[in-house]
């Protein structure tokens, strides 16, 4: 069966994807005015910011494998929606940790940073995502040049040190860290060359019509 054009087309792939990035933001904003979070509302927006920014950073790293298995390059665009919306919600979880958990307290940050593994990890991401958010638009392409390519391959450290900072900070349970550290190594494992050859020639091999046998004619 076919998808019909029209849910295809980029400004609707760009709707779709602006709309499901926001409605996680939108529901905890109605669950903060409701009282809706938790005991500990602080550690809870913590862990859902912090959810969503690696699942729309996971996001943002599988369209080149899903392109590379499925030729879907209409997903191309959105790769850099779903990065700067890691950001967003990766820029809130940090502004919880230092506003609301610490209250700006410079000392109490500084001690915290360097002393738990868990938050230097998790900031050195953050300093990632900023730079590559702060060099997502077109000038910055052309005024990097070639060094553009480099610097946003760090997008893949930046994911690796995130589900570091997660396995570190729920330290029992260690179940859903796991699990997004396997998406994402699945969807990483497509940019070595021979598995990313691997993917295109079964592709084509897909996408090519049969030869006809003799005797046989084209329905």
């Amino acid at each position: 069966m076919r998808i019909p054009s029209f849910f295809t087309k980029p400004k609707f792939l760009k709707t779709i994807t602006h709309i499901g990035a926001l409605l996680p933001l939108a529901w905890m904003v109605q669950n903060y005015f409701t009282d809706n979070l938790t005991v500990n509302p602080i550690q809870e927006l913590t862990f859902r910011t912090g959810r969503y920014a690696l699942i729309l950073l996971i996001l943002s790293l599988a369209i080149t494998p899903l392109n590379t298995l499925f030729g879907w390059r209409k997903l191309i665009p959105l790769r850099r929606l779903f990065g700067l919306y890691a950001f967003l919600y990766a820029t809130l979880h940090f502004l919880i940790f230092v506003g609301l958990d610490y209250g700006f307290d410079w000392a109490l940050l500084q001690e915290a940073i360097f002393e738990k593994r868990y938050a230097l990890v998790g900031f050195s991401a953050f300093l990632i995502l900023t730079a590559l958010a702060l060099t997502s638009n077109r000038s910055a392409m052309k005024r990097l040049g070639k060094r553009w390519k480099k610097l946003h391959r760090l997008s893949y450290l930046a994911g690796g040190l995130v589900i570091v900072h997660f396995v570190w900070l729920v330290k029992a349970d260690l179940t859903r860290p796991l699990i997004f550290g396997a998406v994402m190594a699945f969807f990483l494992s497509f940019r070595l060359r021979p598995l990313r050859h691997w993917a295109v020639t079964i592709r084509e091999k897909i996408r090519r019509p049969r030869a006809l046998q003799p005797g046989e004619t084209q329905p």
